[in-house]
């Protein structure tokens, strides 16, 4: 038996499953007694079905990797007779192994749809009721896919093992391979009188109605998941899972950043000079604000949890209240005389001008301009 299992597949220490694998395929093909019946190529074949049975065996070839004896000291001359049989060796060139029927029940498939919510649904929650197109089991069968009273019978062609074998010649002799039975496609029975409703398969697509709770704090993206409301499968199967992805609709007064929301009102001229008070409408309600002397534009209010509800945490986000001046355009001849009045009060008839670099503006424009796309 070669030392080392590696060198006799002649493969790295860090090959993968699949490089083993091709490796032995091709070693086989040339060393087979079938193809070279030279006793020398014999021992070899030997020692590379060794290597191949351990290093195949992710257990085994740990166990070799760290300096075991993986099997048992049989030695390469053990050759099929230990732990490695003639069904393996066909499956590593093949993938022939039986599987046996496969089963009519699966699991259903997830299903997605979107679901498009107002801000204060986001914000606070709600309840809603949403229709879905969904497959359920089928009512007249009860998911098994047979008419009444009838029942599934075994198939003649496989006689229930869902596989057919056939033997055919080649240069490694007679080989014998298994594929799906062509008749019950694999699951080793048939039904000879399928269900009227669902056409065997079990289920049926309907449109049911779900009371869906949104919880407080969903934003665009969000996904709630609804565990076992999905597709159910085929045979009356298992149901997948439904996944509701939030969809914000945009909000013609609030912009949402995160839990954060933010506003603008435009005051007159005077109203930011002399300070007030005004009846701002959010969420909650009407609120108080308060507009300090000398307001200018640009400048934030902030009112504390006046945003939405965080998702996954107590407390809310803030609502950020941008305050805009707004300079009068059109004054009649007293308006005028007044503010000329008060620009000589003032000593501003001929103000000086201040320059300042436009990437330092305020953060009411750095906002206004991402709102806008800029």
């Amino acid at each position: 038996m070669a030392t080392d299992y590696y060198t006799a597949l002649g493969v790295a220490r860090d090959a993968t499953p699949e490089e083993i694998k091709r490796a032995y395929r091709k070693l086989a093909r040339e060393l087979h007694p079938d193809v070279n019946p030279d006793p020398a190529t014999q021992d070899r074949f030997k020692e590379v079905t060794a290597a191949y049975e351990v290093l195949s065996d992710p257990e085994k070839r740990q166990m070799y990797d760290l300096g075991g004896d993986p099997r048992g000291g049989g030695g390469a001359g053990a050759g099929f007779g230990q732990g490695f049989g003639f069904g393996d060796i066909m499956d590593a060139f093949f993938g022939t192994q039986s599987r046996g029927p496969r089963p009519r029940t699966s699991r259903g498939k997830d299903a997605l749809i979107r679901l498009q919510v107002d801000l204060a649904e986001a914000a606070f929650g709600a309840t809603r009721e949403i229709a879905v197109d969904t497959a359920v089991a089928c009512e007249s069968c009860h998911g098994a896919g047979t008419a009444p009273d009838t029942q599934v019978v075994t198939c003649t062609m496989c006689g229930g093992r869902g596989e057919v074998q056939s033997v055919q010649r080649s240069f490694l002799g007679q080989v014998m391979t298994s594929r799906p039975c062509p008749q019950c496609q694999g699951y080793g029975t048939l039904i000879p009188h399928p269900c009227p409703e669902c056409s065997g398969e079990g289920r049926v697509r309907t449109r049911r109605t779900l009371t869906v709770k949104i919880p407080a704090g969903v934003d665009t993206g969000t996904r709630i998941q609804l565990t076992g409301e999905g597709e159910v499968g085929p045979g009356g199967g298992q149901p997948g899972d439904l996944f509701l992805e939030v969809v914000e609709i945009p909000h013609e007064v609030f912009t949402r950043q995160g839990d954060d929301l933010h506003c603008t009102v435009s005051l007159p001229m005077t109203a930011a000079a002399l300070g007030t008070t005004l009846d701002l409408e959010t969420l909650d309600g009407t609120e108080p604000i308060e507009i300090r002397p000398g307001t200018q534009s640009g400048q934030v209010v902030t009112l504390r949890q006046q945003g939405t509800h965080h998702l996954r945490s107590t407390g809310r986000g803030d609502l950020h209240v941008h305050v805009e001046v707004i300079t009068p355009t059109k004054l009649d001849a007293r308006q005028e005389e007044l503010l000329r009045e008060l620009a000589a009060l003032r000593e501003e008839e001929k103000p000086g001008v201040q320059q300042g670099n436009v990437a330092q503006s305020g953060l009411f424009s750095r906002l206004r301009d991402a709102f806008n796309g800029r």
